[in-house]
């Protein structure tokens, strides 16, 4: 009896044994989890660069499976980008230029869909993939070229001062201590303003048509932005003139998102055709009046 006894123990012992190195191998594992889980979080940084993937034509190819273009575009700007509370129609030289594009990229300008962005949020909504361009009355910046690439200038512009008929306010000379200046958050024109007229109260609104409706309402004594913007102002009510000539030079591109060479070179290349062919002359003149200089 006792040899059997032996063996039992000697088996309970060798059981034991296998349990502990099972145990002992399991407490490995969440090292090695932990370095997958590293991996995984290296690859998914990566898509915040975006540079190869755009650099081979990444938006230009979705556009094509998508079948349609996303361009981002005011609705809030006459001449530039204005929706018709009525129809509900988008109409400006910039909404033609989208338009344009998408004709040649897709042979129909029917092919596009129209995306509401303010100067505040187009950039971030270029960033998140959900625009696929910005047409936009946007300025050209140093500061603006380190998160997008721009197209060559379509638009030559300059910030001005938009007043209510006999207002005393002649230029920036007359923006001093006291006196209200409206314009609208993410602009360049913010920035400038606060340069040129240091001793102004600026107030910033969401849009222009919240801007000029604030204007109209006496909010404040002047609004500021581009020359163009602010003569569909005018437009909108004769009641308010343009004084001060312009203090900047606001050049506009179209925004693409950054690294995205071939699209960019796909834009400038319809820019160029428009502008040879002559029907660039032809749009800018519908929306502004005159023929460009």
């Amino acid at each position: 009896m006792k040899k059997p006894l032996r063996w039992s123990v000697a088996f309970v012992l060798l059981a034991m044994c296998l349990v502990f190195t099972a145990c002992g191998g399991s407490k490995s594992e969440p090292t090695a989890a932990t370095g997958g889980g590293s991996t995984d979080t290296t690859t998914s940084g990566n898509k915040d660069d975006g540079g190869d993937t755009a650099a081979k034509g990444g938006t230009l190819e979705a556009i094509k499976a998508r079948g349609k273009l996303i361009a981002g575009v005011k609705y809030d700007t006459k001449l530039f980008g204005l929706k018709d509370p009525t129809s509900g129609k988008v109409e400006g030289f910039d909404i033609d230029i989208a338009k344009a594009l998408a004709k040649k990229i897709l042979g129909d300008e029917t092919k596009i869909e129209l995306k509401e962005v303010t100067s505040k949020t187009r950039i971030p909504l270029l960033q998140n993939g959900d625009i696929d361009l910005i047409v936009a009355t946007m300025t050209i910046t140093e500061e603006r070229k380190q998160q997008v690439d721009f197209s060559d200038v379509y638009f030559k512009a300059g910030q001005s001062l938009l007043v209510k008929k006999g207002s005393a306010i002649k230029g920036l000379e007359d923006l001093k201590k006291g006196v209200k200046v409206l314009t609208v958050k993410g602009s360049t024109s913010a920035k400038n303003i606060r340069e040129k007229a240091p001793d102004a109260t600026v107030l910033e609104f969401e849009n222009y048509q919240d801007a000029f409706t604030a204007l109209k309402a006496g909010q404040g004594e002047a609004l500021t932005t581009d020359n163009a913007i602010l003569l569909g102002m005018q437009k909108q009510d004769p009641n308010y003139v343009l004084v001060g000539g312009t203090f900047t030079d606001e050049p506009y591109g179209i925004a693409i998102k950054k690294g995205d060479a071939e699209f960019v070179k796909t834009v400038n290349d319809l820019l160029k055709e428009m502008k040879d062919s002559g029907e660039y002359d032809k749009l800018y003149e519908q929306w502004m009046g005159v023929k460009p200089e």
